[in-house]
């Protein structure tokens, strides 16, 4: 018998579910993975050896493609991964096959605000505290090769700066690559959120002198947010993944020129720090299905997908495979319509969009939730006027997705203060604009809460789809830009920095330019480039300041607003919540 949600923390339910969850040996079998696929790590998680699995089944039929994706959140989240997990819950309890693929959570948000991202109530993934602390150690190598792409350059530099060419030849067999400190692409990671390590110098001369480093302006961004971890995400194997890693851009030398890993001849060894990484993980829902977890989170300022292994896996040994995009529509769907599947060749079958009465009132125009506070009144009295209002939110996702030729699904992830006729007006104004609607209460009461979610699903995914990108990867940035400013986001149009458009101008000039994709970085906090904007906003303006590239994924990436690469610690994190027991060494506290 399962703990009741409304009475025991997420943390207690993991727990009490782990004494009855199956051994990862029986999961894979389950799952139709032969013995010699399964990798375990312990008795209760796995790795999946990707190319045998792939290599049997090439033959077989994929299943059913579902993607789940939001309205724009509260900074509470509106479970997208409850959701992810309820749904293949439901699933289950309908008798079908079926899968889910999530992002592995970072250490940032589980010791932070929003927790782990294993779900929450009776719809969550365990075991919990292994998810999220360290799991199988991919982010810990995406980190390891990342850094160690620095320390090359690093290093590099200061090799430059003391030795003259001939001694410099005789001491690394490289010519000289003559970097320029002032365009250092690259900056370091960790997997916290530190807005102390967003701008650093390092390279202080101390006792070694010369010896200490170059000194140098640097920065710490968070690990998900790498280009490696988005080479994970696309990567369709691990040769895929080997040339792609050679391709990271790290600087330019004094001439302009790009500085490569493969110039730097790191590539091979940040390679090898991924050859384990590059296989996906296996844990289970409470329920006892089957969870892929591959690739990080942030769709805001990363690509934000499970990996495009996983999905491929999960398709051959699933009836139903749900897949989970980071944040909004706007965001998370965006990139997974325009750029994962482009990588993947994939199509999916449906898309669910969780939405949340609480979410709705947000942007109808109640105040905006805030971490760590009470709750405002308003979220817990019954008011129509700011849920209808706030549907502008939610139709605009949905408008979104049908764009896209894929069937939405609305799931009103049910709250206990949800009233009767606050749903109502929810599936009205929905129903009205052509998309199916299930109110899930899955948190509460697992896969039989999510029946009629399961059900809605399975019947978008048996109407045909013609599934379309929103561009053509030959059109130019600017044009591409402006297409997702407009019909994603909502936008009047386009500014850049002198900066910006200079970067993308010469980005464009680029002989490889119809093979990138773009990846947007924007607040995941509204449709706009503004926090602040609440609702479906008009009359705006997308700015963007600045534009990165990732040479190794593939990806030409505008950064607009004010948004990070490294977040920010708030002043009531989890951690101060989180302990062990030391007579039973469990772990208390993650949720």
């Amino acid at each position: 018998m399962a703990l009741d949600p409304k009475q025991h923390a997420d943390w207690e339910i993991a727990r009490d579910a782990e004494s009855r969850m199956k051994t990862v040996s029986a999961l894979g079998r389950e799952f139709g993975l032969e013995e010699s696929e399964l990798l375990p790590y312990g008795h209760y998680m796995g790795k999946i050896d990707y190319r045998s699995v792939l290599a049997r089944l090439e033959g077989n039929a994929n299943g059913k493609y579902v993607d789940v994706t939001a309205i724009t959140p509260t900074p509470l989240g509106e479970g997208k991964s409850t959701t992810t997990i309820g749904l293949v819950q439901g699933l289950g309890r309908r008798g079908r096959r079926c899968s889910a693929a999530i992002r592995q959570p970072s250490g940032g948000p589980t010791m932070g605000v929003k927790g782990s991202a294993a779900g929450g109530g009776l719809s969550q993934c365990i075991p919990l505290t292994q998810y999220s602390l360290g799991f199988t150690g991919d982010i810990n190598a995406v980190m390891n090769a990342h850094n160690l792409a620095m320390v090359a350059l690093t290093a590099r530099m200061q090799h430059e700066r003391n030795y003259d060419d001939e001694t410099l030849l005789r001491l690394s067999g490289m010519e000289r690559l003559n970097i320029d400190p002032t365009s250092v692409n690259m900056g370091w990671v960790m997997d916290f959120c530190c807005q102390a390590l967003r701008n650093v110098i390092i390279g202080i001369d101390g006792v070694g002198g010369k010896s200490d480093g170059f000194m140098m302006r640097s920065r710490f961004d968070i690990a998900v947010s790498s280009e490696v971890m988005a080479i994970l995400a696309v990567a369709k194997d691990l040769k895929d993944l080997r040339r792609r890693m050679g391709r990271i851009i790290l600087a330019r030398d004094r001439h302009g020129k790009p500085v490569t890993t493969a110039d730097l001849q790191v590539d091979g060894a940040m390679t090898a720090w991924m050859a384990e990484a590059v296989n996906p993980n296996l844990i289970q829902t409470i329920e006892g299905q089957p969870v892929l977890v591959h690739a990080g989170p942030f769709a805001n300022i990363a690509i934000g997908q499970s990996s495009v292994i996983a999905d491929r896996i999960g398709l051959k040994l699933s009836e139903y495979h749900v897949t989970e995009s980071g944040f909004g529509a706007d965001i998370g769907y965006e990139k997974f319509w325009n750029l994962k599947c482009h990588y993947s060749g994939l199509a999916p079958d449906a898309a669910v969009v969780v939405a949340t009465v609480r979410a709705l009132k947000s942007h109808g125009g109640a105040p905006v939730p805030v971490p760590g506070r009470p709750m405002p009144e308003e979220y817990k009295r019954e008011n129509v006027g700011f849920v209808e209002a706030g549907c502008a939110n939610l139709l605009h996702h949905i408008s979104t997705v049908k764009k896209s030729g894929v069937s939405p699904v609305v799931c009103i992830n049910a709250f206990v203060t949800d009233t009767k006729a606050e749903i109502a007006k929810i599936r009205e104004l929905c129903e009205a604009a052509g998309a199916r609607v299930a109110v899930s209460t899955h948190w509460e009461h697992g896969g039989e809460g999510a029946l009629e979610l399961a059900d809605a699903v399975m019947d978008a995914c048996n109407e045909k789809t013609s599934f379309r990108p929103l561009y053509a990867w030959d059109m130019p940035f600017k044009d591409r830009i402006d297409l997702v400013a407009r019909e994603v986001y909502g936008a009047e149009g386009v500014d850049y920095t002198p900066e910006a458009s200079r970067k993308l101008d010469e980005m464009q000039a680029r002989d490889d330019a119809a093979e990138l994709g773009l990846c947007m970085v924007k607040t995941h906090l509204s449709l706009s480039d503004d926090p602040s904007l609440k609702g479906a906003p008009r009359g705006w303006r997308l700015k963007i300041r600045d534009v990165l590239i990732y040479g190794g994924a593939g990806f030409v990436v505008p950064v607009s607003g004010t948004i990070t690469l490294m977040p920010g610690t708030g002043s009531n994190p989890a951690f101060r919540r989180v302990d062990v027991d030391t007579e039973t060494g469990k772990v208390e506290g993650i949720f």
